[in-house]
């Protein structure tokens, strides 16, 4: 009986793929599971070399770029497993971690649960986080209004959104969607992952959905290799990792999937707020950006390009904002 169903997904990243599961069949011990790859239309024969070297892998095509919510969606439609681990193709399990976590969940009355993600120098990355009211950390990334935030909240002693490296069990609101294990049953419940998202913040809105059944834990002791925005980059032709990216093509499929997030989750009144913070953030960025170059500080701070890029990409939003309200379905994707 298949005890544990682990879902990848793949998008002209064989190489990676291959490692991971190099990884995950060496050091997940005797549990027994089975391997999903679910292939966005990679069109590189990216079957062929996997399947080469892993022949039990079941494969999915969805035969166009479907994105994250959608492809894992159908890997867990169609998985056998009593838990599912969905797990990005970058990473590399470590000490077993995979099998520690899923003895330690499937004991526990917890909905989901994740594990420490760590840089490939072993520093570690943001794997667990709070909710805060209406989603208001996502005015964080700001070029200039995010630091009046960010002191406001040390002013008022806000709890500090996330949780920076967890070494123990330690309890979220949602958990980094590189790794992130779900009881099935929950699933159920909770229903998928919802399809208008294309990347990013999906697996946020979802853990809003489990949090109502249940709680969510980090399981700190484990640790797993995340090599950052590797499965992205190529594609967005981007360079940046993290989300705090608002300028290229990436960091508006960042910001208008934390928008549709926002709608989702805390309704269109804080919806609309945060659009007019970053809307409001034009001129300070701007006047910001002149500020410096006058000042002969090239080097520092933001630059007239990424001052343009943020603003078309406000722009953006902008003109998707009334689709955004409305929240009826539409596949936000900006690839």
């Amino acid at each position: 009986m298949i005890k544990l169903s682990i879902i990848i997904v793949n998008y002209r990243t064989p190489g990676m793929v291959i490692d991971c599961l190099r990884t995950i069949y060496a050091r997940t011990g005797t549990l027994p599971f089975e391997v999903i790859v679910v292939d966005n239309a990679s069109g590189d024969g990216s079957e062929e070399k996997i399947r080469s070297v892993f022949s039990s892998v079941r494969w999915i095509q969805m035969g166009y770029n479907s994105g994250f919510a959608r492809a894992n969606n159908e890997g867990i439609r169609q998985s056998a497993g009593e838990l599912v681990l969905l797990i990005n193709s970058d990473t590399l399990v470590e000490d077993r971690a995979i099998e520690g976590c899923y003895r330690e969940f499937a004991d526990s009355a917890y909905v989901a649960c994740g594990v420490q993600l760590i840089n490939p120098d072993r520093t570690p990355q943001i794997s667990g986080s709070y909710f805060v009211r209406g989603g208001l950390n996502y005015l964080l990334p700001l070029p200039y209004l995010g630091a009046l935030v960010k002191l406001a909240g040390q002013m008022m002693r806000a709890k500090v959104p996330n949780v920076p490296d967890a070494r123990s069990l330690v309890e979220v609101d949602w958990i980094n969607g590189a790794f992130l294990m779900v009881n099935r049953d929950a699933i159920e419940l909770a229903g998928l992952m919802d399809e208008d998202f294309f990347l990013y913040a999906e697996e946020i809105e979802w853990c809003s959905r489990l949090r109502r059944l249940g709680k969510l834990a980090l399981y700190g002791q484990y640790r797993v290799v995340h090599i950052q925005g590797a499965t992205t980059n190529d594609s967005f032709g981007s360079s940046g990792k993290g989300y705090y990216n608002l300028y290229d093509r990436k960091g508006l499929q960042i910001m208008l999937s934390n928008f549709v997030r926002i709608r989702k989750q805390y309704g269109v009144g804080w919806f609309l707020l945060q659009l007019f913070f970053y809307i409001v953030e034009i001129p300070v960025f701007g006047i910001g950006v002149l500020v410096l170059r006058l000042g002969g500080r090239k080097g520092s701070g933001h630059s007239f390009g990424q001052f343009r890029g943020y603003c078309r990409n406000v722009a953006f939003v902008v003109g998707k904002s009334a689709t955004i309200v409305r929240n009826k379905p539409y596949f936000y994707k900006v690839l």
